[in-house]
Parts: structure tokens; sequence; C-alpha cells
């Protein structure tokens, strides 16, 4: 009785499996044989590739042009508190400030702060103000910022490029973010 059911069931499977020589049998072998990708598929990919970039770019660039702006604004903040020190020491503030150097400051001059890449920093003194400026410079993509601080420990934006906005509006911070946000 097994042999006969088993015979029965090799029969049914049978019917129901293709035969090697059908062309559905040839469709079906053709297409598992296939590999790759169709062009419908590589278009679809290309364009969210596109999508994500077209998001993804203009945001880095704007990040990378914030973390460019933290040069000026610590450049200008360690060159208040260098030159109050020098206005305690003396009772008045040097009378120019000059290229950085290893050796200590002549009498009557500061040091400008060493290593500005993306941000050229001067300053305007008397014996009881000071203002100085860090201006971006144009090699590095930093063209039409400009910072500012002076005695009063006033921080103002004077400039900044095209598409950002909040240039003067404030004493108390520097703009950092193209919206105007501090």
């Amino acid at each position: 009785m097994e042999t006969t059911l088993g015979m029965t069931q090799a029969r049914a499977v049978a019917r129901f499996r293709p035969r090697l020589d059908s062309p559905a049998a040839a469709r079906l072998g053709a297409r598992r044989g296939a590999c790759g990708y169709t062009l419908l598929e590589i278009m679809i990919t290309v364009a969210i590739v596109a999508i994500i970039a077209a998001i993804a770019l203009p945001s880095y660039n704007d990040y990378v042009t914030r973390s460019k702006i933290v040069e000026a604004t610590s450049s200008l903040s360690d060159m208040r508190i260098r030159l109050e020190q020098y206005f305690a020491d003396n009772r008045q503030y040097p009378t120019s400030c000059i290229a950085p150097a290893v050796a200590a400051a002549p009498a009557g001059k500061i040091y400008l702060p060493a290593g500005s890449q993306y941000f050229a920093v001067n300053c305007a003194l008397t014996a009881t103000t000071y203002a100085v400026t860090a201006t971006g410079d144009a090699a590095h993509g930093m063209a039409g910022f400009v910072y500012t601080i002076d005695e009063g420990n006033n921080r103002r934006t004077t400039s900044l490029p095209a598409g950002w906005s909040g240039a003067g509006a404030s004493t108390t911070c520097w703009v950092n973010r193209k919206s105007g946000a501090c």
C-alpha cells in the first residue's frame, strides 16, 4: 500500500512541475540566469541620490562656514582679554598692534592673534579705547564677513555676505547663522 501511495504522490508532484523542454520553463530559466539591474532601477537610484545631495550639500556648506566663523569670534575674544589685561597693568591701552612673534612684545605694542587662517585681525587703538576687527578672507570663502569688538565689550557684526541677515542689528553678539541668530 505504501508503494502505491508513494507513486501516486510522485505523479501528483510531477504534474505540477513544468517540463524542462516547455517554453514556460525556458522563460523561467532565462530569468533566473539573468543578473544585474534594469535601466529604470539605476535611474531611480540616481534620482534619489541627487535629491539627497541637493538637500544635504547646502546644509553642509553652511555648517562649514559657521565653523570658520568661530575663528573670528575666538580671535576677537582673545584680543579683548589681552587688551584689558594690558590696560589693567598700564592704565592705558597699547599704542599699536603688531604681527605675532615668539619674543615678548615691544613696549607699548601688543601682538595680534597667531594662526588666523580665515580672517584677518587688525585693531585701532587710543589710550582709552580700542576697536578690534576680524575681516573674512575671500580666498577661503569668507568674503563679506566682518566682526568687531570694542572696549565696552560691544560685539558687532558689521558686514555679512549676500544671503545672510542680521548685520549691524545687535551690539551684544556676533551673527553666526544665515538666519541672523547669534
